[in-house]
This record gives C-alpha cells, sequence and structure tokens, in this order.
C-alpha cells in the first residue's frame, strides 16, 4: 500500500493517512505501507491555514481540541501500524513529515532531501514524538539543535544520525526503494509482524503515551497568544 502526502499537511491528510493506515493494517492484501511525496517535496509540513480558515463553530478553542484529536489519531495509527512501515522521503521536509519518522521501520531519502523542524519560532513545540525519539536517535545535544535551534540537517548528517537508513540517488530513488518494497513483500507475512512486534514491544506503549502528552501541549500552545501572534506574522509575510 502507497500512500502519498501532499506538499503541505491539511487535517485532513492527516485523517486519510490515519485512516489508509487502520484500513491496510486489516488487509490480508497489504504487506508493507509506503508514505511518500507526489512531487519535489517529501511535505512541508503543516498548512499554517489550518489555523484561520473554516474556523469551526466553537471558535480557535474547537479548531485547537480537533487538531489536537487529528494529530494524536494520525500519530497513534501509525504507532499501531503492526506490518512494515517505510517511508520514501523524496524530497524536502519540514516539520511533522520529519518528526514522524522516527515512527516509521524503515526510511528511504533522496541526496537531495533536507530535514527541518521549525517549531519554535512558530510558538509551538515538537510532535510525532519527536521528543521522545529524536534525543534518543541523534542524542541529546544534536536533537535540541535541531528541536530547539532549528537548524536544518541533510540528508547525510540524517543517515549518520540513524533517522535515515539509506540515501539514494535522485534519479534511481523510485527504483531503489521499489526493489526493498518488493522484497519485503514476498516475505512471510506472520513473521514479519512478530517480529516488528518484538522490535516494538518496549517502546509502543511508551510512544503511545509521549504523542498524547505532545498533543495536548500543542492544543495548548495554539490557544496562546505567542503561537497566534507568530503564525499570522507567518501568514503575512506570506501574502508579500
Amino acid at each position: 500500500a502507497v500512500v502519498s502526502t501532499q506538499s503541505t499537511g491539511t487535517w485532513q491528510m492527516y485523517k486519510g493517512i490515519g485512516e489508509a493506515l487502520n484500513t491496510a493494517a486489516d488487509d490480508a492484501s497489504v504487506r508493507v505501507a509506503v508514505l511518500t511525496g507526489t512531487g519535489k517535496w517529501y511535505c512541508a509540513g503543516n498548512d499554517l491555514s489550518n489555523f484561520t480558515k473554516d474556523m469551526p463553530a466553537g471558535g480557535p478553542t474547537e479548531m485547537a481540541d480537533n487538531g489536537r484529536d487529528t494529530l494524536d489519531v494520525f500519530c497513534a495509527a501509525m504507532i499501531n501500524f503492526p506490518k512494515p512501515l517505510i517511508a520514501a522521503v523524496n524530497g524536502p521536509a519540514i516539520g511533522i513529515p520529519v518528526t514522524t519518522l522516527g515512527l516509521c521501520d524503515l526510511v528511504y531519502c533522496t541526496d537531495s532531501a533536507h530535514f527541518r523542524t521549525p517549531f519554535v519560532s512558530l510558538g509551538q513545540s515538537p510532535e510525532g514524538c519527536s521528543s521522545y525519539i529524536f534525543p534518543r536517535t541523534f542524542g541529546f545535544a544534536k536533537a535540541n539543535e535541531m528541536l530547539l535551534a532549528e537548524r536544518q540537517i541533510s540528508a547525510e548528517e540524517a543517515c549518520t544520525g540513524g533517522l535515515v537508513t539509506r540515501i539514494f540517488p535522485e534519479d534511481t530513488f523510485r527504483e531503489e526503494v521499489d526493489k526493498v518494497v518488493s522484497h519485503m513483500a514476498k516475505l512471510p507475512p506472520q513473521s514479519m509482524i512478530i517480529s516488528k512486534g518484538l522490535i516494538r514491544q518496549e517502546v509502543k506503549e511508551k510512544l503511545l503515551e509521549v504523542n498524547t502528552r505532545e498533543c495536548i501541549t500543542l492544543r495548548d500552545r495554539w490557544l496562546s497568544d505567542e503561537c497566534m501572534t507568530a503564525i499570522m506574522n507567518f501568514l503575512n509575510r506570506k501574502k508579500k
């Protein structure tokens, strides 16, 4: 099963991916799931107009509650997915498409990919379990440079740090990923599910707990004056 991201993440996209993964989890014909982008970008992060357009009747509070629930369910679908989950990062990624890479089992990226998590400048906080996974992947010093100082890292740094499995040249990227997916799809499916379950057993409940905590924190940040001001300033800059 291949699930494609959009250039920027909308609430509907997150709901769609979560539903697709939950459906694939129960579909015996699906052996492997792949997340990938459709254009030059893997995904450029949240569409910040999520916070200004189609405001529900309950105003910002209802919007923040809905956003919290959507992200919680989306990330939980990734954490609970019992089969191999592969990220095929076909280009640059910003924000939640970066943080959720730690929830995937294998991550392949092009040599042109780069990764950035600009949460603080937008008055927000980490999500996708990155507050737990990134320090344990990169070490606290490197994780803090990404999550707090917002430093952009290259494909090579992401691979050396352990977030990315392997880097493929852009012109052969799809072909190389397809080889991996085809190989894994031919392997005994129950053995794959059991093996992944053992690998994830010690951290699965912890990740679900971290995910819920991060989503609750984000909900509060979205309602803060600091976050609202930062988002409006960003959107105003884009209009110029």
